[in-house]
């Protein structure tokens, strides 16, 4: 199932902050650091290069991502021209104050008197950008909230004398590309949940998981302790439902027919990942989102070919069949 989630609001919200760029200095991204790229909505970039605005890509939740993970995509994003990429947690007070100094670097023929330093900040829902502004402010000026889309309108204010902010609704693109970044989006709670379905959500992140944080899961889920058919269950011979599975049997989510309750497991295990609780996790590396990409190109490519070899195939036998028709017409003749 491919996941798309395109509010209808988000198409004027697309239009006023391309309206509002224009009137802007610079470009404050806020990313999951859990999931860089797969957050990372490309409109921004085809808005922000068109205009040559310099771009301050913050890898929010970094309390809850892989800090190797984190520090690959912060190598990666720091190679881009005119880009600066940082890691924080915008929960903290602390690590917000340092953006003001991060955007004058950026923007340094700005932020004075005369030339006030203008900034925009944009991201995909439920990434972080309200508790950002709140957290830069020192007090609460936007709404936040668990469910994505909260903010539905453009805000600004003043950071000092000589720097001014904009937040900007969470803003999706209308086509997401690739499938598995529907599932990390839904997993990581940027999706609203009407467009999604829980349990295979769940599934993907299992399965996910599973390959790359198995020690984590074993550590959460004692999964080593429990037992199948009297032998000790190994975790690496797991797919995803067995580990739901486990997960039901484990916390005793039962349903009054006697059978495993799937969604209940489902929800707990999407909340145990989005606060954290497993550990600290990453669902894409650049490494593994480009053999993500290239396996999609591989695809696409035996696809077309194959689409290709049945056209030919097609040609070949109308070719045979009118043949075949003359020869048969001549005979009457």
């Amino acid at each position: 199932m491919a996941i798309q989630w395109y509010p209808g609001h988000m198409t004027s919200a697309k239009k006023k902050a391309e309206e509002t760029m224009e009137f802007t200095d610079m470009v404050i991204e806020v990313l999951d650091a859990r999931v860089p790229e797969a957050s990372h909505n490309p409109m921004i970039d085809e808005m922000r290069l068109h205009r040559q605005r310099p771009n301050l890509k913050i890898l929010n939740k970094a309390d809850l991502a892989d800090p190797v993970a984190t520090q690959a995509w912060l190598n990666y994003f720091n190679k881009q021209p005119n880009t600066k990429a940082v890691a924080l947690s915008c929960k903290k007070v602390g690590d917000a104050k340092k953006i003001p100094n991060l955007c004058l670097g950026l923007a340094s023929h700005r932020g004075s008197h005369l030339k006030p330093l203008r900034i925009m900040i944009m991201g995909i829902p439920n990434v972080g950008k309200s508790t950002l502004m709140n957290a830069l402010l020192n007090r609460r000026v936007a709404k936040v909230g668990d469910e994505p889309a909260v903010t539905k309108s453009q805000q600004r204010f003043d950071l000092s004398e000589t720097m001014s902010i904009i937040d900007t609704p969470g803003m999706m693109w209308p086509k997401i590309a690739y499938e598995s970044d529907g599932y990390m989006l839904a997993a990581s709670h940027a999706i609203g949940r009407n467009a999604v379905i829980d349990e295979d959500v769940a599934l993907f992140l299992a399965a996910n998981l599973l390959k790359t944080y198995p020690d984590l899961l074993n550590t959460r889920y004692k999964i080593d302790t429990m037992k199948r058919d009297g032998k000790l269950i190994d975790i690496k011979q797991m797919d995803a439902v067995d580990l739901l599975e486990a997960i039901a049997k484990r916390r005793s989510y039962k349903r009054h027919n006697g059978l495993w309750d799937m969604e209940k497991t489902a929800m707990a295990f999407l909340t145990d990942y989005r606060h954290g609780t497993i550990g600290k996790i990453s669902l894409e590396t650049p490494e593994s989102r480009q053999t993500m990409i290239d396996k999609m190109a591989d695809e696409i490519a035996a696809a077309e070919e194959e689409k290709l070899m049945n056209e030919k195939r097609i040609q070949a036998m109308h070719r045979e069949q009118s043949i075949a028709a003359k020869v048969a017409n001549d005979a009457a003749d």
